[in-house]
């Protein structure tokens, strides 16, 4: 019996130690490949942008630089692929990208039909309206019979059905693909409001001639869930990007900032020194290095870091921390222990 349990206790240390040892096919392509392909936006302001010269900002595209800099130590080695409503998900599962950190909700039906996984939230929402400050509506009873825009294959379309449904409501859909000819149309005035989740909507705001002439009503229709997406192919990339998410999250918890984590990780907490790796133990466990976290904060910054130079009060979005507040200040985003 001794020796039947002695067999068992090595053959499963060896499965473990073997484990540990091997990369899943999508981390192995990506080090082979030496950059990151993340799926983004087409262009949302504040979440994913480009610029003349290709240079992509956000806070989705800065999700995407701290997974680079997990796994390479370098947050410049990612390839940016813009990706539609229609085909962000394919995109994933054909293996065109690695990752998609633009905004997808995160649903039983996506969750468990596609073959992804979302590796955590790093964004609560909520599908909200849009409507000119003119028309005088103050709230969502007053669409009844109106025409929405919304974009074609999203999770609007859903959500604005349920809701009018129940609420014994009608409207017309207008629903489009792409995201500039969605908002022409809402701005030239061939729907009288337009639907999205409330941080898209701002984002939307701030294209507009005159931001001030739109109002996005106060209602909130839907949980918008929203945060990275991968494949079901590799579980040791999966948690790659999920605990790059909660290394934002826990610096900030700990107050590691970009501008003081050199002096933190010299002098800060045991908990802070195994954050930041001098205490190893976390970066073997995900087969990366024991510097990961620290590489994060030091060259993308923590999560709050990361919310307000992108969609905080102070960027064009305005965006209040809301639900995406720490969980000890009125929010719900919360860390696992690492």
């Amino acid at each position: 019996m001794r020796n039947k349990l002695l067999t068992s206790l090595v053959a499963c240390t060896a499965l473990l130690v073997a484990h540990q040892a091997s990369a899943g096919p999508t981390l192995e392509k990506i080090k082979a490949r030496g950059e990151l392909v993340c799926g983004v936006n087409t262009g949302l302001g504040g979440f994913s942008v480009a610029d003349s010269a290709g240079e992509w900002t956000g806070f989705d595209v800065d999700m995407c630089k701290a997974i680079a800099a997990s796994i390479f130590g370098d947050a410049s080695k990612v390839r940016f692929v813009p990706t539609s409503e229609q085909v962000r998900f394919t995109a994933l599962q054909a293996g065109e990208v690695d990752v998609l950190t633009r905004n997808s909700t995160w649903t039983l039906q996506r969750d468990a039909g596609l073959g992804l996984d979302w590796a955590g939230i790093n964004f609560y929402d909520g599908l909200a309206f849009m409507v000119p400050v003119a028309a005088g509506i103050a709230d969502l009873k007053s669409l009844d019979g109106a025409t929405i825009c919304m974009n074609q294959g999203s999770a609007a379309e859903v959500d604005t059905r349920n809701y009018f449904t129940t609420h014994g409501m009608t409207y017309q859909p207008l629903a489009i693909e792409n995201q500039e000819s969605l908002n022409a149309s809402f701005f030239s005035g061939r729907c009288d409001a337009i639907t999205a989740d409330s941080s898209n909507l701002a984002a939307i705001r701030t294209t507009a001639e005159k931001p001030e002439d739109y109002v996005v009503l106060p209602e909130i229709i839907s949980k918008s869930p929203l945060g990275p997406v991968v494949r079901k192919d590799d579980p040791e990339f999966t948690a790659i990007v999920r605990w790059t998410l909660n290394a934002m999250v826990t610096a900030e918890e700990y107050g590691v900032t970009s501008a003081n984590v050199d002096d933190m990780k010299a002098n800060g907490s045991e908990s802070v020194k195994a954050l930041l790796g001098v205490n190893p133990g976390a970066g073997k466990a995900l087969g990366i290095s024991e510097d990961w976290a620290y590489n994060i904060v030091k060259q993308i910054g923590n999560y709050g870091e990361s919310f307000e130079r992108n969609v905080g009060a102070g960027s064009p979005l305005g965006l209040p921390r809301g639900a995406n507040a720490l969980w000890s200040k009125g929010g719900l985003l919360y860390a696992p222990p690492m």
